[in-house]
């Protein structure tokens, strides 16, 4: 699933929101220079926001497709999965992810992003999360039933979506605090809200994971659902958002000298 949403890259970069101000602004204040690491870039969002800033960024990215639409926005890329890339003897004042840390192997994630930070740099990872509407989840869990009975996203909604993300980095902000290196890891959340028409959602939907790849026929029924319960509603919504981050400062020596504990 990882490599399936470079299927509609430009989508994908037009549908996504980008992340909070204040989310950038405070890993720019804390992050000792000019140098940073995009991991799992995909069509470049998160590194055009430090770029606006004034910072370097380098991208790295599994999907050739994503990349070369990153590319196309300026983006420098290199296309690999992260356990697997190169540095080449680089190093970097930020590692940051933006909704990509999933897809990483957290422990050597973390371990491969102490090895290319510099002393005083920062590892930041984060990504949105969203609840929908009660009326909109019911109708999405309802169609993914019949569609795709074998998929997890047929379970019954009921669950905050918003605070299991913020148990999603409180696992990986543990993890990060396994590898030497690191100082005492951190936790941070920004809370906002985007509203959506009708049409504005639904152009949206067919970059989620659960969606990338069902067959035409099948997002096509996911979306009528989706789009007639929205309709029920005015029309229209607003979302709660989460974004949700995990984040560590390097410490000690130099590049390349990090370790996993224990």
């Amino acid at each position: 699933m990882a490599e399936s949403f470079g299927v509609d890259a430009e989508r994908y970069d037009r549908t996504r929101p980008p992340y909070p101000d204040a989310l950038v602004e405070r890993i720019l204040t804390l992050s000792p220079g000019a140098e940073f690491l995009d991991v799992g870039c995909g069509t470049g969002t998160v590194a055009r926001q430090f770029q606006a800033a004034g910072r370097t960024v380098l991208g790295v990215e599994p999907d050739a497709r994503m990349a070369e639409f990153a590319r196309r926005t300026g983006v420098e890329v290199e296309v690999a999965r992260f356990e697997d890339w190169d540095p080449a003897g680089r190093s970097f004042d930020a590692v940051v992810a933006g909704t990509a840390w999933h897809w990483v192997d957290p422990v050597a994630g973390a371990a491969k992003a102490a090895r290319v930070l510099r002393p005083g740099g920062r590892l930041a990872v984060f990504g949105h999360a969203f609840q929908l509407p009660e009326e909109v989840a019911g109708a999405l869990a309802a169609v993914y039933r019949r569609v795709a009975p074998d998929s997890p996203f047929g379970a019954a909604p009921g669950t905050n979506i918003l605070d299991g993300y913020q148990g999603m980095y409180a696992g990986f902000a543990a993890t990060i605090g396994g590898v030497d290196g690191f100082g005492e890891p951190e936790q941070w959340r920004f809370d906002w809200e985007r509203s959506y028409t009708r049409d504005e959602w639904l152009d949206q939907m067919p970059t989620q994971g659960g969606l990338t790849r069902l067959p035409p026929d099948g997002l096509a029924e996911v979306l009528t659902a989706v789009g007639t319960a929205i309709d029920a509603m005015g029309g229209a919504f607003t979302m709660p958002y989460a974004t949700v981050a995990a984040t560590a400062v390097r410490t000690g020596g130099g590049p390349g000298e990090a370790a996993i504990r224990g």
